[in-house]
């Protein structure tokens, strides 16, 4: 039975783990993103309530992690990283992620979440190309693959850049 949870300090190192074997072998990976994970946790971007982890039988299996970046002067997340160990691929475990990480990042306020990822995965949870919300990365990307999911469909265009917080290392 998978069960979704924030994750706790004592699940640092086995998250560090997690996301490690998830981007061993990603086409699209800098290597970092436990690294990553970790400066986030220290960051002012960091929501505990949005670092949620999947356990099966009782181990993580799964981590997402959502943290606060801007538009203009509106408050955004940016979904990054989301990993599931090689083994559980394959069997709605990051969906799951995501889909809990949504309900809670409805229930604290926020009407929109970033994502640079693939676009046949990410668009079935719901992301579109950002730039359909006037949502622009910080640096050249393939439209389809910087997207953006907005929760309530009553807000006006953003129209401005994402600013991230600094432990991504983009200026």
């Amino acid at each position: 039975m998978l069960v979704i949870r924030t994750e706790q300090k004592e699940d640092y190192e086995q998250v560090y783990q997690v996301i490690t074997e998830a981007f061993k072998s990603v086409k699209h990976s800098n290597g970092n993103e436990q690294d990553l994970v970790v400066k986030l946790r220290k960051s002012h971007s960091f929501i505990p309530e949005l670092s949620l982890v999947a356990i099966v039988e009782n181990k993580i299996v799964g981590h997402i992690l959502f943290t606060k970046a801007t538009v203009n002067t509106t408050e955004v997340l940016a979904l990054a990283p989301l990993s599931v160990l090689p083994a559980f691929q394959k069997q709605g475990i990051g969906q799951s992620l995501i889909q809990e990480g949504h309900k809670i990042a409805q229930s604290l306020g926020y009407k929109y979440s970033i994502v640079l990822g693939c676009f046949s995965y990410y668009s079935k949870a719901g992301y579109v190309p950002a730039s359909r919300y006037g949502i622009h990365p910080p640096f050249e990307v393939e439209d389809e693959n910087f997207m953006a999911i907005r929760f309530d469909n009553n807000l006006k265009q953003l129209n401005g850049v994402i600013k991230y917080d600094d432990a991504f290392g983009i200026a």
